[in-house]
């Protein structure tokens, strides 16, 4: 069976499966088999493929049939202007996570030179974007998993940024190293109850510490706000990810802090996605 064949009836295959985005799944998947990029596929569509390069494209189809994330099959995501590896131990990045560091941009230009905590750093794809485009920042990634700092810092090396950033484990009601111009995070915040109704490339593989946020949506996000109004420097920036249906309850709980609300941002489908606020 030839290149083009093998996509044709893979996409069949997850079509039937529901899958989203069949025939792109199934060029990745392919890709990932014969280590080749997309050009090569379009130029080579009438090669015949070998039985274990067709056996290893299979089993792939089977586990994505099933549910599992492209992304977690294929060890990378992209994300702003990089790749990232990722596994099933961090959440796998989001294009809305993409309006933090657009904002981080606009706000920060390049002479600035800043201390900058992750709250939640999962991958590192957040952090390690922004200090990939702002040299002279220094970050530090926080995370309460010691499974997906070490994917962090895995990233870290690949994006040769491992000089200009530490990791820490750590729950971040239990850090207390530094202070910071810029604070950000993206955490948890769904609602327990709401879990079980995620898509099933969500509810069933991506780990779960990464996305509960207690009854409410709110504990995970109250704990950062917390702990942020004691980390950050005086007229510092904190840049939180949400829920769409959150906004005025973290507004309250932002200003009990003494933080002023600077703005709310909304992402690409038009939902209220990060509220931006300085420390006062």
């Amino acid at each position: 069976m030839n290149i083009q064949e093998t996509i044709n009836k893979a996409t069949i295959t997850l079509k039937n499966n529901d899958i989203k985005t069949p025939y792109l799944d199934s060029e990745l998947l392919l890709l990932k088999v014969l280590h080749k990029d997309r050009k090569y596929l379009l130029l080579n569509s009438k090669e015949t493929l070998s039985k274990e390069h067709l056996f290893q494209f299979n089993n792939l189809i089977c586990r994505r049939k099933k549910g599992e994330p492209v992304a977690y099959l294929i060890n990378y995501k992209e994300f702003w202007k990089e790749k990232f590896f990722v596994n099933k131990d961090v959440l796998i990045p989001r294009p809305d996570t993409e309006v933090l560091i657009e904002e981080v941009l606009t706000i920060y230009n390049n002479d600035k030179k800043l201390n900058i905590l992750d709250i939640g750093t999962g991958s590192g794809c957040l952090l390690l974007s922004i200090l990939k485009e702002r040299k002279k920042f220094l970050g530090i990634g926080v995370d309460i998993s010691k499974k997906a700092l070490n994917v962090a810092r895995f990233n870290a090396k690949l994006q040769h940024l491992d000089n200009r950033v530490k990791f820490y484990n750590s729950d971040i009601d239990k850090f207390f190293i530094g202070k910071y111009d810029v604070i950000l995070s993206n955490p948890p915040y769904i609602k327990n109850f709401d879990l079980k109704y995620l898509d099933k490339d969500i509810a069933a593989y991506e780990p779960k510490v990464a996305l509960e946020g207690g009854y409410d949506g709110l504990s995970k996000i109250t704990k950062v706000i917390n702990k942020a109004s004691y980390l950050i420097k005086k007229n510092g920036k904190l840049i939180l990810e949400m829920g769409c249906d959150q906004k005025n309850e973290i507004v309250k709980k932002l200003k009990n802090k003494k933080f002023y609300i600077n703005k709310i941002i909304k992402d690409y489908g038009k939902n209220d996605r990060c509220i931006i606020s300085t420390k006062i």
